[in-house]
C-alpha cells in the first residue's frame, strides 16, 4: 500500500534554491514541519556558486554567511585591449557546505533524498513508487522547466579544481580572461584561487548551441594551465553546466510548463539573470521572501512566487535586449568586444548589472558611446526581436 507523508511545506528539489528555502524557513519558523525532497542523496549536487558582494542585500546576508567557503576583496578581468582590477568583494559557496548546513539545521526525517518525484501540485508530490507527500504547500525547485518557450542563447562551461605541484601565484579571482582564443562564440576562462596550490579553472562559452563538448573543453583547460606553467598534481573535482541566456519568449508559457498552479522557485520559476544565467541572487531573495510569510497554503504560495518571478522578468527587458545584440548582432569571434567595453564602465554600475538592479542612468551609460557591434545589424536584431515575444 502506498504511504503518505504529511507536513507543512514540502520543497521538491534540493539544489541551491530548495536548500536556501529550507534553511530560511527553519530559521524564521522553527516549528514548521519542512521536508526537502530530491532524487539524489546529496543536497546541492556538485556545484560551485559565486557571487559579488553587491548581489546580496545586507538584510539577507544571514542566509549565506555560514555557506561561504572563500572570499576576496577584489577581482580581475582581462581582454585583448583592456585589463583591470575591480576592488569589490567576491565570494564562493561550495555545494558540500550547503549540504552540511542543511543537515545541521533540519532534522533527519525532514530529508527525503534518493527518491524520484513524478508529479507535483500545489499541495502534493507523488513518488515513482506511488508514495506521496501531502502538504499545506508544495514548492517545486527541481531546476529549469521547458525552455522551448523562451528564446535563448547559452552559457556553457566545464570547471576543474586543480591541486598544483607548486604555488600558482594568483592573488584574486579572474572573473573573465578573454585573452584566450575565441571559439564557439564568446569564450573566456574563469579562475578562483582557493589556496596557494589549489585553483579552480573554468572554461566558459557564450554560444548559440547548447551542445557541450566536455572532452575538448577539458583539453583546453589543460592547455591553459600549461600556458601558465601550472603543473597539475591532481584534479580534485569537476563540474559542467549549460545555462540559458534569455533574449525573450513567453514567460507565462514557461511558467505553465512546470504546472500552472504550482508554486515554483529557482530556475523552475524563471528566476535567473537573463545575461549571466546565474540564479543565486534571486534564490536568496526568494528564500527571504518566503521566510517572511505566515501563510503557506499552496494557492497563496503560488501567487507569491509567481508575482516575484513575473516582476523580475518584466524588470529585466534591458538585459534581454543586450543579449539579443550580443547573440544576433555581434559576430561570434567578436563578441568579446561587447564585454571588453562593458568592463571599462564604473565599478558600481557593473555591480548593479550583475545584481540585476541597473538604474535608468546605468542603462543609458551602457548604451551611449560607440557601439561594440555593427549599428545596422543591432537595429535589425532588435527589430526582429520586437516582432516576436519579449
Amino acid at each position: 500500500m502506498a504511504a503518505k507523508i504529511s507536513c507543512d511545506v514540502a520543497i521538491i528539489g534540493a539544489g541551491l534554491a530548495g536548500g536556501l528555502i529550507a534553511l530560511a524557513l527553519k530559521a524564521r519558523h522553527p516549528s514548521l514541519d519542512v521536508r526537502l525532497v530530491d532524487a539524489v542523496e546529496t543536497i546541492g549536487g556538485n556545484h560551485l556558486w559565486s557571487f559579488f558582494g553587491s548581489d546580496v542585500a545586507k538584510r539577507d546576508r544571514w542566509l549565506v554567511e555560514r555557506l561561504v567557503a572563500h572570499g576576496w576583496r577584489g577581482y580581475d578581468v582581462a581582454f585583448p585591449a583592456h585589463s583591470r582590477t575591480l576592488h569589490q568583494t567576491y565570494y564562493s559557496i561550495e555545494s558540500h557546505r550547503l549540504d552540511a548546513e542543511v543537515r545541521r539545521v533540519l532534522p533527519p526525517e525532514a530529508l527525503i533524498l534518493g527518491r524520484k518525484v513524478l508529479a507535483v501540485s500545489a499541495t502534493a508530490a507523488v513518488f515513482a513508487d506511488g508514495d506521496r507527500v501531502e502538504a499545506t504547500g508544495v514548492i517545486d525547485a527541481r531546476g529549469a522547466g521547458d525552455l522551448s518557450s523562451l528564446s535563448c542563447g547559452w552559457q556553457k562551461f566545464v570547471g576543474q579544481e586543480l591541486r598544483l605541484a607548486r604555488p600558482h601565484g594568483v592573488e584574486r579571482p579572474v572573473v573573465m580572461d578573454a585573452t584566450v582564443k575565441q571559439i564557439d562564440g564568446y569564450r573566456f576562462v574563469y579562475t578562483l584561487p582557493f589556496a596557494e596550490d589549489r585553483i579552480f579553472v573554468e572554461d566558459t562559452y557564450y554560444s548559440t548551441s547548447a551542445e557541450l563538448n566536455r572532452r575538448a573543453i577539458v583539453q583546453r583547460i589543460e592547455r591553459y594551465a600549461d600556458s601558465r606553467d601550472w603543473i597539475t598534481h591532481e584534479v580534485v573535482r569537476e563540474e559542467a553546466g549549460v545555462l540559458p541566456v534569455a533574449m525573450g519568449g513567453d514567460f507565462d508559457g514557461y511558467w505553465r510548463s512546470g504546472g500552472a498552479k504550482t508554486p515554483k522557485a529557482g530556475m523552475r520559476a524563471g528566476l535567473f539573470h537573463p545575461t549571466t544565467g546565474y540564479s543565486l541572487p534571486d534564490a536568496i531573495r526568494m528564500a527571504a521572501m518566503l521566510a517572511g510569510r505566515r501563510d503557506f497554503a499552496g494557492a497563496d504560495l503560488h501567487d507569491a512566487t509567481y508575482r516575484m518571478a513575473r516582476a523580475a522578468w518584466d524588470a529585466r527587458g534591458f538585459y534581454r535586449m543586450l543579449d539579443t545584440m550580443l547573440f544576433k548582432a555581434a559576430e561570434p569571434d567578436e563578441r568579446y568586444r561587447v564585454l571588453e567595453r562593458f568592463y571599462r564602465l564604473p565599478p558600481d554600475l557593473i555591480g548593479r548589472f550583475y545584481a540585476g538592479q541597473s538604474t535608468m542612468a546605468d542603462k543609458a551609460r551602457v548604451l551611449t558611446g560607440r557601439p561594440p557591434v555593427p549599428i545596422l545589424r543591432a537595429i535589425a536584431a532588435l527589430r526582429d526581436k520586437s516582432g516576436g515575444r519579449a
